[in-house]
């Protein structure tokens, strides 16, 4: 009954509040009841109950608000452990090996200075072990697999692996970071350095959980689109509770849970350190990320706490133990793992009833709850939540693993704030670590000065137990497989459509790159493996005609009507759907190319991701990506649209991209273009497909970069080799009149910049009598490569002549380049030009004005390349000074205003 004393319940905050109490009565009841709770049982009774009829209410269906956090204890409490297949004293001696030799390892490159992480792996080394002996599916079965995003700093503890199981040899581990040889093992996972074992490049840190998400995303694509079965594929990726605080690390999670990716599980190590220091000093990391990771509708398992706690946890009656693992800080927790049983004792077992509960333990047991006895640390407590994560439906898991780092290491390694940068034990501690681990080293082979790796043998116990577990579990891993399978040359037709040209029509390049995309989607060989990829910018580009033809990829299909269906080019999305629109993430956007582009090795696929952006926003903003992509050695067509920083009319000084060829040129593997013609785009295009998809694929991806600026497209010119030379990065477009008796000069141009040399060609020759060869630059920094290849070359001994010195070898007059990017762009060849060289570019910010007025402001306009070339034949002597001066004057170039005479 009621309390009659009660006043009625006061209106609270929540959204109930707007529905009418439709029984006063019983809610004061309720209420009432929890009063008594309180009074007669305490707080943290009440707080109990409330839990437990939440989570009753949530199991019986009820629409109930999820909690964002649950006790700081296992998720899957000791009476609930599933069995465990298998041995567990045999997979603890090898993963006692694979500690020491990981150990040795990086202790033995650090000799010579090279350096190393011991610590990271020391932590980690049981949640690696159980997905190996038990989860991770290699490729032999579905030439799938699953797929493993693995810890970089952890890297050491993986080689120890695979050189148990005979893939590595001594000789190799001995080479860790000595790469210059050829024989030595990289830092790090680096797919381009070891490309038979490493499938996924997670260091720098951040960008292995974002791949993880879109690749677990582009599994579900493959599938729903009918190219692969990935059904039984799963996505693994490994990383540190301080690499959460990378933006990228959790940028994607709502994706994950809105598609229902359970074909995805992170494993968070939280040893509670970052490389300084405490991750969250004063507070508790897992409950933060368990907040985040539920609060973005993941399913979220902690394996916190070892074997050790599970008969103390059996005798918290009063739940005085779990809320004190609840409130102490992550920085306490890490000093308790390195003090001693007196200082535990005071600091944490306070109070008579936990006082009483550490009375019944001896004080190396004290020191055992939290120096060892993690869930992380322990096999049947990993495999317990590695199980609950795999039988989960519906929606992605992560495991929140607490360990401590440098494990097993000694007490100058465990828990201290250094212990990332510790690179090396002594031979004392060596011997320390032998005990701890109970390998059978005999003090003989440490008795010099450097520690020797261990192998039990190839017949031992311990590596035919591990084979014959990944054999179960469908052969080594990790493992990158590639079987050629090039795809078949697209139908000529949509290539020549742009060979041709278009006539009177003014078309941007944009425009033109787009309609080939198009058509090529439609070819009956090849169409289906295009994966055309846009960050929320599809109008922008023209692609909004594929949204009907194409579809853009949901998982869920389209649930509404939307609101242009009586429309031509309508919104469509689509289960089997081929657009993969990002929304505004270029980080998202990049990580699924990554994907798409990599399909020829993960999955045996190869597709053709086309990922078009607008240009600014692209390499600029996502150039880690980028290079984790050449690591990947992905293979696709990145387009940097609206390119230029001149033909943006009105964005602005963010909006304006001088640069990206810049930065593309820094990427080894950037093919890169500026094409100023949609001929040029078919050429390169062609060219592109033959040489990623073709008989003999190459490891690289082309970049091209289109305006949105309508240009007159003509056929492409007969001149012998045009295709070579737009391939290659330079031809000459249109020669200058032979009528013309005055100086001669050349001209190169890219992209946009081709149109303001023509029309400087004009003027140079009606108003000057100076005869000026206009060449087409599709790629400075080709040009650059091949002149570079070259030096290398002679370096050698042999002789090679660069192709822009052997083009324009003998031309007249001096070589002027323009672009609409920043001088470096084009400066990249100068020293390979016997002429005098020089550019003009578009160096500083942006601005908003029209395109006339801002190419002006810049000096790239068609006036201020006539006044240029004009000095530069006077510095030569070919033409008087005074008519430079009379230029400036004449293209109102004294005074900064933008006038064209008629």
């Amino acid at each position: 009954m009621s309390d009659p004393s009660r006043p009625p319940a006061s209106p609270s905050s929540s959204e109930l509040d707007q529905l009418p109490d439709r029984d006063r009565e019983e809610t004061a009841e309720w209420q009432a009841s929890l009063d008594a709770v309180i009074r007669n049982a305490g707080p943290d009774r009440a707080v109990y109950l409330v839990r437990r009829v939440h989570e009753y209410a949530a199991r019986a269906g009820l629409s109930v608000p999820g909690l964002l956090t649950t006790d700081y204890v296992n998720t899957v409490p000791a009476a609930a452990q599933p069995a465990f297949d298998g041995d567990v004293a045999m997979e603890t001696r090898i993963t006692a090996l694979n500690r020491w030799n990981a150990a040795a390892m990086v202790t033995r490159g650090s000799r010579l200075g090279l350096g190393g992480h011991i610590s990271t792996y020391a932590s980690a080394a049981w949640l690696y072990e159980i997905g190996f002996n038990h989860f991770f599916r290699g490729k032999e079965q579905d030439g799938s697999g699953d797929q493993l995003f693995l810890q970089g700093h952890a890297s050491p503890g993986i080689y120890a692996r695979v050189f148990l199981e005979g893939r590595l040899s001594e000789q190799q581990l001995d080479g860790f970071r000595r790469e210059a040889g050829g024989h030595g093992l990289p830092s790090y996972p680096h797919p381009r350095r070891l490309p038979w074992l490493w499938e996924f490049p997670t260091v720098s840190m951040g960008l292995g959980p974002l791949g993880a998400v879109y690749q677990a995303r582009f599994n579900r694509y493959l599938q729903a689109r009918g190219i692969k079965d990935t059904s039984a594929s799963r996505v693994w990726a490994f990383l540190g509770d301080g690499e959460t605080d990378e933006p990228e690390a959790t940028a994607a999670l709502t994706l994950a849970s809105r598609e229902g990716l359970d074909n995805l599980t992170f494993v968070i190590n939280c040893n509670l350190q970052r490389l300084d220091g405490p991750v969250r000093s004063n507070s508790k990391i897992v409950q933060e990320l368990e907040a985040r990771f539920r609060g973005a509708g993941w399913n979220v398992v902690k394996s916190l706490w070892g074997e050790a706690w599970d008969p103390l946890l059996a005798q918290d009656t009063t739940g005085d133990l779990v809320r004190r693992l609840g409130e102490e800080p992550d920085a306490q927790m890490q000093t308790f793992a390195a003090r001693d049983a007196a200082y535990i004792r005071k600091n944490f077992f306070v109070g008579d009833g936990l006082s009483a509960l550490s009375a019944t333990l001896s004080d190396a047991q004290v020191v055992e709850l939290f120096e060892n006895s993690r869930g992380g640390h322990e096999p049947l407590k990993v495999y317990a939540a590695y199980r609950a994560a795999v039988e989960h439906r519906g929606a992605p898991t992560v495991i929140l693993a607490q360990t401590v780092k440098g494990h097993t290491l000694g007490s100058a390694f465990e828990s201290r704030n250094a212990n990332h940068q510790m690179k090396k034990l002594t031979m004392a501690q060596f011997r320390e670590l032998r005990d701890v681990l109970d390998l059978p080293i005999p003090d003989s082979a440490l008795a010099g000065d450097v520690v020797p790796f261990w192998h039990p043998g190839e017949n031992s116990s311990e590596v035919r137990y591990l084979r014959e577990r990944r054999a179960t579990l469908g052969g080594p891993a990790p493992a990158r497989r590639v079987i050629a399978k090039p795809l078949p040359e697209p139908a000529a037709q949509p290539f020549e459509a742009l060979l041709k040209g278009f006539g009177h029509q003014e078309v941007a390049t944009t425009m033109a790159l787009v309609r080939l995309v198009k058509d090529l989607m439609r070819d009956g060989r090849t169409g289906a493996r295009w994966v055309p990829i846009i960050p929320d910018e599809a109008r922008t580009f023209g692609m909004e005609s594929m949204f009907p033809t194409a579809g853009i990829y949901s998982p869920r299909g389209q649930t509404y009507d939307p609101v242009d269906a009586d429309q031509l080019l309508h919104y469509r999305e689509s289960e089997t759907g081929q657009l993969l629109i990002e929304g505004i993430t270029e980080a998202g956007s990049m990580a699924e190319f990554t994907a798409a582009a990599t399909s020829y090795a993960t999955h045996g696929e190869p597709m053709i991701p086309f990922y078009i952006f607008y240009a600014m926003f692209g390499f600029q903003r996502t150039g880690d990506q980028f290079w984790a992509l050449a690591d990947q050695m992905g293979r696709g067509f990145v387009v940097g649209g609206t390119a230029g920083r001149t033909t943006m009319t009105g964005e602005g000084l963010q909006h304006g991209d001088g640069h990206s060829h810049l930065l593309a040129a820094t990427n080894p593997a950037a093919v890169s273009y500026d094409p100023a013609f949609a001929f040029e785009i078919a050429v390169i295009v062609r060219d592109g497909l033959r040489r990623m998809f073709g008989e003999r694929p190459e490891n690289v991806f082309y970049y091209l970069t289109v305006y949105n600026e309508p240009k007159p497209q003509p056929p492409i010119p007969a001149w012998p080799g045009i295709e070579e030379g737009i391939v290659r990065g330079l031809y000459p477009f249109r020669p200058g009149d032979p009528a013309v008796s005055g100086p001669r000069l050349q001209l190169l141009a890219s992209g946009t910049a081709v149109h303001w040399a023509l029309r400087a060609q004009e003027l140079l020759a009606a108003d000057w009598n100076v005869r000026a060869d206009v060449w087409s630059v599709t790629s400075w920094t080709e040009l650059r490569r091949d002149a570079m290849d070259a030096d290398t070359a002679r370096t050698r001994g042999e002789t090679r002549v660069p192709f822009v010195s052997e083009a324009l070898a003998g031309a007249p007059g001096p070589v002027l380049a323009v672009s609409d990017w920043m001088r470096q762009v084009p400066d990249q060849i100068g020293q390979w030009i016997e002429q005098d060289y020089y550019s003009l570019g578009t160096d500083g910010f942006g601005l908003s004005d029209t395109r006339e007025d801002v190419r002006r402001y810049f000096r790239v306009d068609a006036e201020s390349i006539t006044v240029t070339a004009l000095d530069r034949l006077a510095r030569a002597g070919q033409v008087d000074p005074d008519t430079v001066d009379r230029a400036r004057k004449h293209y109102g170039l004294d005074t900064g205003r933008s006038h064209t005479p008629s």
